[in-house]
């Protein structure tokens, strides 16, 4: 299970990555998809929503169950991945790779809450 040490986590398993403009994306991590399964179907939030952290925003689904993906800090949507409408199986391919959503921090201090690699490995292995 890849758990890239460049990338913050959250609890509920989304990865985020601080981009050079102060925007930060977001996505599954690889334990997640894992989870789920073969994913048939992706709901991107809207570009221009305000998120709160924790915040339900997207879904993806499997065959075998749909989950919702939250928000890792405030912000505000400025891109969503939209080519997972039509692919959303790439998720499973490279969860680290196929971005859901960009956002706009609130306040980029928020970042400093999230999980390391190293600690969101032991909540993983924790898991197991």
């Amino acid at each position: 299970m890849k758990v890239p040490a460049d990338l913050k986590y959250t609890e509920s398993h989304e990865w985020v990555k601080s981009e050079a403009d102060g925007t930060v994306t977001v996505g599954i991590t690889d334990f997640a998809q894992d989870a789920l399964g073969d994913l048939v179907f992706v709901e991107l939030p809207e570009v221009g929503r305000a998120l709160k952290a924790g915040e339900a925003c997207a879904v993806v689904e499997s065959v075998k169950a749909a989950s919702d993906v939250y928000a890792p800090i405030a912000g505000t949507v400025i891109a969503a991945n939209d080519v997972l409408k039509d692919k959303p199986e790439a998720i499973n391919s490279d969860a680290f790779g196929a971005w859901l959503f960009k956002l706009k921090p609130a306040n980029a201090g928020d970042l400093n809450k999230l999980l390391d690699a190293a600690k969101y490995q032991a909540n993983i292995e924790a898991a197991k």
